[in-house]
């Protein structure tokens, strides 16, 4: 009996690997669902588009954050990460990396920005139940990444759906502000000045203010009021911000 042919040959042909930009696409399963593909080099990883990247339930919950998140609140507010379960976070973080970079690609901005999000929230997971902070290290070091892969998707994603355009501009805003957050806390500030990041992030929102004739947004004039100690004036536009957020 003839062994069955299990190489890649099919798959990648006509697909070749760029180095220097991710290649992915939505392919239809047999079964009919959609999976996503990537191209690396040497082959191809494939991806479910709902839930974890690889389709599994690390013990027995849909993510390892989930599992996080229940173990802290039905099993011990305070534990700390085996080696073992580190090595769980460490896949998740690196799928959810391949997953997004496909969204953004595929220019899927709602869910690359999901993907993000959820990447945050489990570095922040890994904050509080990391066996050793140098380990935390390891993911926390880039979360000024994350964070302006999110703020950039969800501006775009702003763009893309039409409607008002500064609020692309307040999303970036949200994602600089992030961004000093972390130098802040770990006294770094110069070392957001001279972040390319802020500084890619400043260029996509100076570019939108042009493009769509944009002024300042409600909370730049309210960022400025405070800077200049302007109170009475500062206090309006909270209420004007307030008002529009309630609406």
């Amino acid at each position: 009996m003839p062994r069955k042919n299990l190489t890649l040959d099919r798959i990648l042909a006509g697909w070749d690997f760029d180095p220097n930009q991710p290649s992915a696409r939505l392919v239809k399963h047999p079964d009919g669902r959609e999976v996503l593909q990537l191209r690396v080099d040497l082959g191809v990883l494939q991806m479910e588009i709902i839930g974890r990247p690889d389709g599994n339930r690390p013990y027995d919950c849909p993510t390892i954050l989930d599992w996080m998140l229940r173990r802290e609140q039905q099993v011990d507010a305070e534990f700390k990460l085996s080696v073992d379960e580190c090595l769980e976070v460490d896949r998740e973080f690196s799928q959810y990396y391949h997953r997004r970079i496909c969204w953004i690609e595929l220019k899927e901005f709602g869910r690359a920005a999901a993907d993000a999000t959820h990447t945050l929230s489990l570095m922040d997971a890994c904050l509080r139940h990391a066996p050793d902070p140098g380990w935390a290290m390891l993911h926390e070091q880039h979360r000024p990444f994350v964070i302006f892969q999110r703020a950039q998707s969800l501006a775009l994603q702003r763009v893309q759906q039409g409607g008002d355009p500064s609020a692309a501009l307040e999303e970036l805003n949200e994602g600089l502000k992030l961004i000093r957050d972390f130098y802040d806390t770990y006294e770094l500030e110069q070392e957001y000045e001279d972040d390319e990041l802020v500084q890619r992030l400043l260029q996509v929102r100076e570019s939108l203010r042009e493009k769509f004739e944009i002024g300042q947004t409600l909370d730049e004039q309210l960022a400025e009021a405070v800077a200049n100690e302007n109170f009475e004036l500062a206090a309006l536009l909270r209420d004007r911000i307030r008002d529009q957020r309630t609406n």
